[in-house]
């Protein structure tokens, strides 16, 4: 009901008065409206009972539904608990903040929702608890809790904050368009769940960081106690400047985008945005009806009936009825000569007072209300008696000194090594990490007793435990979780126990690598890693494609004469290479009771038990396929020589793997055979011998090249007859009266182990994989110079061992040849392969030519004995 007023404009006096009256008029209730109505609490009655027969008769799929949402609400309390427990160690002070946060923030949410005219009814609240609970959920403070309190030193990822504040901001983003569909109790879901969404973080940033500080608090009240005050310092240090390190991660420089976008996935709960999508969709496609009510089937009363008559009788005695018409505005005229006025004062006051001091009256009412209280005074005394109490016992904590406990160390003196004066270096040990490094050193047995909490104690602790025996040195990264601090502390240790101690100090660098690969797959007992310097030869046109050459040496030259040898091949058309063989190779040795068994079982291998032992090895892998076996006997002993195809691997685990399935094979035949090596030296692997020189192992290839007298004149500075005459001379004359097997090259080794290095391969397996043959012939009438290369036996892969690591990968990829093959297994390790053969044939050709010209001492002479590069 809208009540206006005329007033004469010329009083002015009695205008501001009036004004002054209807500002402060509050509302006005009669004494009729405080006595009980029995009508109306009879109609109340029978309301409630109507909607109690309406939730019997509800569909079965909303009962259903809204069921198993408050099953799955009190699982997401549990698992809030377990969660905790698993991080913190304790639950009950935690969890229970945890809770209380999210309690604030939907009271925080209704406020707001009131605010903002959105009626949130109690049935709409009593059905959207549960998703709520369940779609926000409280992963969000596990993983910010785990940051704080999981991570004491300050190697912690300062970006977690952004990632739950990108985490709120998406899911406030979903629920902002589900608002915006317009169904009823949808809308109001949404925009409540939104706003419950800002509420929670903004508590979680304030409030709930206040409860974590003093859980710290209290952590280091324990320490205190058993002589560790000092952790409390940094734990307190760490907590405060969480938050702003965090803020400040969007300054700092930014990580690539496939990074960053894997910590925002990382940061989103698994499924949550789908979970919170789908609930939003099934009710926008109406799926269910849960916060929707079923059509009301109106029905006719009949108003002359006895009861119902007596009843709206009964009414219009009680309340009277009140005809609302629409509203009527008028204006106060103001006389000419009257002093105007300001039409507004009256909305001034209005403002200024139930803006400005209506909330404070309604502030001091509430205090007055709760103070006034039985039971809630005593209450919140008990509660200002223990916050006292608290504060002041951790206000005098501080302020005392924190005991610490001295174990005495003994200094060992160390003679100083007398280093020659032309080649004295500045030696810079590197540092440890600063969190990490005390001069302080607990007791053992406390020392030990802590060694779940590794990032708590200092590297001279847990030094002091590998060397008293209690923890075994390999299994560092195991204990710490720090592969890095593990390497530094691994060190330290081997430094201390040799005979130089030098190690500690030394250069061999430790930060920046990718230790992670390297567990387990690589390199045990890890103590830093070794750089080799990386030079690219080339490019080289090898079957129509110019490829760079990657090679990791210390050797100078040569890069350099692979180069020059790249250059005249280029000049020539390029290289062309062919793949003749491909199969890796495995040699198990059994024995048998007698040479008739012997013979028996190497028939049978080779006839009809072939297909038997081929199916079994074939069964162990996609890839590994038997192209050939090869049986030997030895007296008792019999060798069987597997040739498989291996994919784009190298294969060695393969196919052992398949070599113990087909032995187990033949086992059921023959079961007197026994079993001696699974490797019997019949593969070979990783030594010289002839039966790789003629059977190949890994990738048979054949490189081929002519380039014109004009180019080998100009480029490689000899001449055809000069190059044919010393491959004869030296390449073929020279290895075979060496007695050499596969050595009928200048050096292939040095071309192949670079690019071994290069790329992640096996660098033993040089043995066998630089077996080469080299080939200079004149040609068109002995003007142009004809050179090939065959190599039996190079052994690469592009999957597994060092190809794992990244830097190596970068070499994979600069080649294209890193992985798998999507279509073709194997065709990646083969084109290596080709590449390599290439580049032997460069680097020979490059080498014959400087030995023909003499020019091989003069070169190495400029390049490996640079005085300035060495001082």
């Amino acid at each position: 009901v809208v009540l206006s007023f005329v007033f004469d404009g010329s009083q002015q006096d009695r205008v501001n008065q009036w004004e002054h009256n209807i500002a402060k008029l509050g509302p006005i209730f009669s004494h009729q409206s405080k006595q009980p109505n029995y009508m109306t609490m009879i109609f109340d009655h029978a309301k409630r009972l109507y909607k109690v027969y309406h939730l019997i008769t509800a569909n079965p799929v909303d009962l259903l539904l809204l069921t198993s949402g408050y099953v799955f609400m009190f699982i997401t309390l549990i698992n809030l608990f377990y969660s905790l427990r698993k991080v913190v160690g304790s639950y009950c002070i935690i969890g229970s903040a945890v809770i209380l946060n999210g309690i604030c923030a939907l009271v925080f949410g209704l406020t707001a929702m009131k605010l903002l005219h959105v009626n949130i009814t109690p049935a709409l609240l009593l059905e959207s608890l549960p998703f709520l609970v369940i779609t926000i959920g409280f992963g969000r403070h596990i993983k910010y809790t785990k940051s704080i309190l999981s991570n004491t030193n300050n190697n912690n990822d300062n970006s977690v904050f952004m990632m739950l504040a990108w985490d709120c901001f998406t899911e406030i983003t979903i629920f902002c368009l589900g608002a915006k569909s317009g169904i009823s109790g949808l809308r109001e879901f949404c925009w409540l769940s939104a706003c419950l969404l800002a509420f929670d973080f903004v508590l979680l940033c304030t409030w709930y960081t206040a409860i974590l500080a003093l859980k710290l608090e209290v952590i280091g009240l324990v320490f205190h106690t058993f002589g560790r005050g000092c952790f409390v310092c940094v734990m307190m240090i760490y907590i405060v400047l969480f938050l702003a390190e965090s803020i400040q991660y969007g300054r700092r420089d930014q990580a690539p985008a496939k990074q960053l976008q894997q910590r925002i996935c990382l940061a989103l709960d698994p499924g949550k945005d789908e979970a919170i999508v789908g609930f939003i969709g099934m009710h926008i496609f109406k799926v269910c009806s849960t916060f929707q009510q079923e059509p009301l089937s109106f029905t006719t009363v009949d108003t002359s009936q006895p009861t119902v008559a007596f009843v709206l009788s009964e009414l219009l005695d009680k309340q009277p009825l009140v005809k609302v018409f629409p509203n009527q505005y008028f204006y106060a005229v103001i006389s000419p000569s009257a002093t105007c006025f300001s039409t507004s004062s009256l909305f001034q006051q209005y403002q200024l007072y139930y803006i400005m001091i209506k909330p404070f009256e309604s502030l001091f009412d509430i205090y007055a209300v709760y103070i006034q209280h039985p039971v809630i005074s005593k209450w919140l005394t008990i509660a200002l008696c223990v916050s006292l109490f608290l504060n002041t016992y951790l206000f005098n904590v501080a302020k005392q000194q924190p005991k610490v406990v001295v174990q005495k160390v003994i200094e060992k003196v160390q003679v100083p090594v007398q280093v020659p004066a032309a080649k004295k270096e500045k030696k810079v040990a590197p540092a440890s990490p600063s969190h990490h490094r005390s001069d302080i050193v607990r007791p053992l047995d406390e020392v030990f007793s802590l060694i779940g909490t590794p990032e708590v104690l200092t590297d001279e602790e847990i030094i002091s435990v590998v060397q008293s025996g209690k923890m075994a040195a390999y299994a560092l990264e195991k204990v710490l979780g720090d592969f890095e601090r593990a390497v530094h502390i691994r060190r330290a240790l081997v430094s201390r126990d040799s005979i130089t101690k030098s190690l500690e100090g030394s250069l061999l660098p430790v930060k920046n690598y990718h230790y992670d690969k390297v567990m387990g797959a690589c390199c045990e007992n890890v103590i830093g890693y070794m750089p080799i310097p990386v030079g690219v030869a080339g490019p080289l046109n090898i079957d129509g494609d110019l490829i760079h050459i990657p090679m990791a040496t210390t050797e100078g030259c040569l890069v350099a004469s692979a180069a020059r040898g790249c250059k005249a091949i280029n000049a020539g058309g390029g290289a062309t290479t062919i793949v003749t063989a491909d199969g890796m190779t495995r040699g198990p040795c059994v024995e048998f009771p007698d040479i008739l068994r012997a013979a028996d079982c190497k028939r049978w291998i080779e006839q009809e038990g072939e297909k038997v032992v081929t199916e079994a090895f074939n069964s162990t892998s996609r890839f590994a396929r038997v192209r050939k076996l090869k049986v030997a006997l030895a007296g008792r002993l019999m060798y069987i020589r597997f040739s498989t195809t291996t994919g784009d691997a190298m294969g060695m685990n393969m196919i052992s793997k398949g070599c113990e399935k087909a032995l187990s094979k033949i086992a059921e035949r023959y079961p007197d055979m026994q079993i001696i090596s699974l490797s019997g030296n019949y593969c070979t692997d990783k030594k010289p011998a002839a039966i790789n020189w003629i059977e190949g192992r890994g990738k048979s290839v054949v490189a081929e090249a002519v380039i014109p007298g004009a180019v080998v004149e100009k480029v490689l500075k000899t001449t055809v007859a000069a190059l044919v005459e010393l491959n004869v001379s030296k390449n073929l004359v020279g290895s075979a009266m060496a007695g050499s097997v596969g050595g009928f090259n200048a050096h292939a080794a040095n071309i192949l182990t670079a690019i071994y290095l290069a790329t992640g391969q096996d660098p033993a397996q040089n043995v066998e994989s630089s077996m080469c043959i080299t080939l200079m012939k004149a040609v068109n009438n002995d003007k142009d110079l004809n050179i090939s290369c065959t190599m039996p036996c190079i052994e690469v892969g592009t999957i597994g061992g060092g190809t794992i690591l990244p830097p190596q990968q970068a070499m994979l990829d600069f080649l294209g040849v890193r992985g798998p093959h999507p279509t073709e297994p194997g065709a990646n390790a083969r084109r290596l392969a080709r590449i390599i053969c290439a580049s032997v044939m460069a680097g020979e050709l490059s080498l014959c030519a400087a030995l023909a010209a003499g020019h091989l001492v003069q070169a190495h002479m400029a390049h490996n004995r640079n005085t300035a590069a060495a001082a």
